[in-house]
């Protein structure tokens, strides 16, 4: 037998026992150990899983396959062990040396790749894998790694191991899972998980898993929701930032199943009602199936009712009051929510809005006036003031984590002593430190506002003395007025204590402010004075520059009133040369003396001159008066009057005829100026 074809045998072997589909890897694993078989399954095989050999044990028949396992691993892709090409008593005989071949075949045997068998010694771990649409099932052992699990779904998939994304993971997990060598038995998993695959293709790939969250809490999920056993189908279109606790209230809304009844399908494993459905990882369209529970518990109730075993009624009844359902006949009622602001706000005036809206929805009035706005307003409005309208900056410190949290502001801070000493001599201004993404945002915010002292001052507060209130106040220090951080109060105190502080760090500060309030008066005496002297040199220059003012002014004035008076007067004769214009070009031509039904018409001008035209019977007077106007003597200066009898024919309708008017063969009109 050639070296070649010992070489194929040995690689055939060597995947066929390791389960490497992956010929390039196996091929380099035979490489690395010089084509040893025996040396290359040390290297794969970890060493505490490794089966102890006895040369003397011969190896067992090779099972038949389980026709229900092949159905199965064809079913969702996969190639399962041909047995019939794993290598007998007698080909090991033909591949390897005899003591060789005995330890292949007690190899094959102790890692019992019967899959019947394999299930009785280790569990196996199933995923159902949701992609565009389709589900596929994949099986795998517990000390499978991620990148194994990766190229099992590659071969179902054809997506690519660089461009998977898979969500579902337990959120305590989700960054191990993305470790390519993290082990399944590793990460928490049930026997069976649901998991979500998502294509980064080149637009829209991400770096990691929390970028990809980042970009989805804006989204809008179109959630397809079936009601059974009634088959009722509706939609919901939330957002990325919306709770599953949220959703389900929503679903309350429109089912009228409370939530605490409500029991959904199609979730990835993992998820809790803290969730908010960009982290749940499931896809932008995503079906859904909600149940009544309590309907099924009441016909449990039912079936157990007609059954004499009331033991077995007891075990059902315990099962059920045991899960997170309670029976209730009133609507659902909201929890508490514990963060008063969301996670990953990345502004502090709508993360400063939210806090005050749910401070107020969970603890009620009365509540502090917290002031709604960025950090570095409302540190403006307290201390960048001149020292008499200066005031303290009261920061308050949430943290919903903290067992003090409920007395501190349920007791204390709705104490209407506290509530107006905040009012009167603070600006007050909360901030919740539960999320880690909104403590970093605003511990930086601190730092760029105050400065690094109070930024570690915050960090530095355990839980167990949150919430707190930190008092900021602007102070002198070596010449230059800062900033800094006075007391902070803790939550662990009483009443009369925070009253206390609160009133002492006012006194206090008040007198470290009496000595720049001194300067400032003295500053402002000064500049009274200086001002008034000013005020007085002031009054002596305008009144002389007041003086040749208004002679500069009467020149100019007189300068354009004679040139306004050049202008009317040559816009007016504009306006009249432009009337006479067109009432010389709207003259019809003038008839001859020979012609028949013509009219002479003689106009006595206001001089005593006359004006003379012929003109047709048939022409307007209009013409007439168009005639009048193009020698000079416009319509609206100049009224025109018959002889006899005396009428203004400028007052007639310009449109009827000389011969209507009776104004033929001859007609003297006369010119009169309007006043």
């Amino acid at each position: 037998m050639s070296d070649n074809q010992d070489k194929e045998e040995t690689l055939a072997s060597f995947q066929t026992i390791t389960g490497i589909d992956d010929v390039g890897e196996a091929f380099s694993h035979l490489e690395a150990s010089n084509w040893d078989l025996m040396e290359a399954l040390k290297r794969v095989m970890p060493q505490e899983d490794a089966p102890v050999f006895n040369t003397n044990i011969q190896p067992p028949e090779p099972p038949a396959p389980d026709p229900v396992a092949v159905a199965l691993s064809n079913s969702n892709g996969f190639r399962p062990f041909n047995y019939d090409e794993m290598p007998g008593p007698s080909q090991s005989a033909r591949m390897f040396p005899p003591s060789q071949s005995q330890l292949l075949a007690q190899l094959t045997s102790s890692i019992n790749l019967d899959p019947t068998k394999q299930n009785n010694n280790q569990n196996v771990i199933k995923f159902n894998i949701h992609f565009n649409q389709q589900l596929y099932q994949i099986c795998m052992p517990p000390n499978a790694t991620i990148e194994q699990l990766k190229r099992k779904i590659f071969d179902v998939t054809s997506v690519p191991q660089c461009r998977q994304a898979i969500r579902g993971w337990q959120p305590s997990r989700a960054s191990e899972a993305q470790q390519p060598s993290t082990q399944l038995c590793n990460l928490d998993l049930s026997p069976e998980n649901d998991l979500i695959l998502i294509d980064l293709t080149d637009d829209g790939f991400m770096d990691t898993e929390q970028d990809e969250v980042t970009q989805r809490m804006d989204k809008v999920f179109n959630l397809k929701i079936v009601q059974q056993p009634e088959g009722r189908e509706f939609s919901l279109n939330p957002s990325g930032q919306t709770t599953i606790q949220e959703l389900k209230t929503n679903v309350y809304y429109i089912t009228n199943i409370q939530v605490r009844h409500q029991e959904w399908t199609g979730w990835p494993s993992g998820c809790n009602n803290d969730t908010n459905i960009a982290q749940s990882g499931i896809e932008e369209t995503h079906s859904f199936v909600v149940r009544n529970m309590a309907n099924r518990a009441q016909n449990n109730a039912n079936l157990h009712a007609n059954t004499e075993s009331s033991a077995d009624e007891f075990e059902d009844a315990t099962d059920f009051n045991n899960s997170e359902y309670i029976f209730s006949d009133s609507p659902p009622v909201q929890p508490l929510n514990r963060h008063l602001i969301p996670n990953n706000t990345n502004d502090e005036t709508s993360g400063s809005s939210q806090f005050v809206e749910n401070y107020r929805q969970r603890f009620g009035e009365p509540f502090p006036d917290f002031f709604v706005g960025s950090l570095d307003n409302a540190l403006r409005l307290a201390c960048h003031k001149p020292a008499k309208e200066r005031k303290l900056l009261a920061i308050y410190l949430h943290h919903g984590e903290s067992i003090l949290t409920n007395v501190f502001c349920d007791h204390l801070m709705k104490d209407e002593a506290i509530i107006q000493t905040f009012k009167e001599n603070f600006v007050l201004y909360g901030w919740d430190m539960t999320y880690e993404s909104n403590k970093d945002m605003f511990l930086s915010s601190l730092t760029a506002c105050i400065n690094s002292n109070a930024s570690l001052t915050a960090r530095n507060i355990k839980l167990d003395k949150l919430p707190a209130i930190m008092l900021v106040g602007k102070s002198r220090l070596m010449g230059r007025q800062t900033c800094e951080v006075l007391s902070v109060i803790h939550g662990n105190i009483g009443l009369g204590d925070l009253q206390s502080r609160l009133i002492e760090t006012t006194v206090l500060y008040e007198e470290q402010l009496q000595g720049e309030i001194r300067e400032e008066d003295e500053r402002a005496a000064r500049d009274q004075v200086k001002a008034e002297q000013d005020m007085a040199y002031e009054a002596t220059l305008q009144a002389d520059m007041a003086k040749d003012a208004a002679k500069r002014q009467k020149e100019a004035a007189q300068a354009a009133e004679r040139k306004r008076i050049e202008s009317e007067r040559a816009e007016e004769d504009a306006r009249r040369e432009s009337i006479r214009l067109v009432a010389s070009q709207s003259l019809p031509p003038e008839p001859a003396e020979h012609e028949a039904n013509i009219s002479k018409i003689r106009v006595r001008k206001p001089t005593g001159d006359h004006l003379e035209r012929r003109f047709s019977i048939y022409h307007t007077l209009q013409d007439l008066l168009n005639f009048v106007a193009a020698n000079g003597f416009l319509i609206d200066e100049y009224k025109v009057f018959s002889g006899w009898p005396r009428r203004d024919l400028t007052a007639i309708d310009g449109s009827q005829t000389l011969e209507s008017l009776k104004l033929y063969p001859q007609e003297t009109v006369i010119l009169e100026e309007r006043f």
